[in-house]
């Protein structure tokens, strides 16, 4: 793939002019770095309009986004775990691919109901009789 496309799988991939970002200065570690270098990461993605996005894909990407998505449909990720502007861009990044990926992994079928087996229901009552019988058995005793 050429230089400048994310990668999510080997069907979707999202050309970076599709995504915006803007410093800001972080809270958290870092000292006084902390008050000078912006270093936290917002990653927009409009994840409404995006061509590359097949339409099953974006349906359970605007379900699976929740409050991160905005009311016009741009997914917001803001990322400021590290003290670098390089690793916090790069871990939005990764955490926008993550999602999209989560997306595009079609749900599981719903799951048929099944009955028990003849033999497996006979068990069940053959130890409830047991077991009936073991706790009978501690009752009270006649002494003559």
């Amino acid at each position: 793939m050429q230089e400048g496309w994310l990668r999510v799988d080997a069907r979707i991939a999202i050309h970076e002019n599709e995504i915006a970002e803007s410093f800001m200065r972080a809270s958290g570690p870092g000292g006084q770095n902390v008050n000078k270098v912006s270093t936290a990461v917002e990653l927009r993605f409009d994840a409404v309009r995006s061509p590359n996005l097949p339409e099953p894909v974006r349906d359970r990407l605007l379900r699976l986004a929740g409050r991160r998505l905005t009311q016009d449909g741009i997914l917001i990720i803001r990322a400021d775990r590290f003290r670098t502007q390089e690793r916090n861009r790069q871990d939005a990044r990764e955490r926008l691919v993550a999602l999209i990926a989560q997306a595009a992994a079609p749900p599981p079928p719903p799951r048929r109901p099944t009955k028990p087996t003849k033999g497996s229901q006979e068990r069940r009552i053959a130890a409830k009789k047991r077991r009936s019988v073991i706790k009978s058995d501690r009752g009270r005793t006649d002494h003559d």
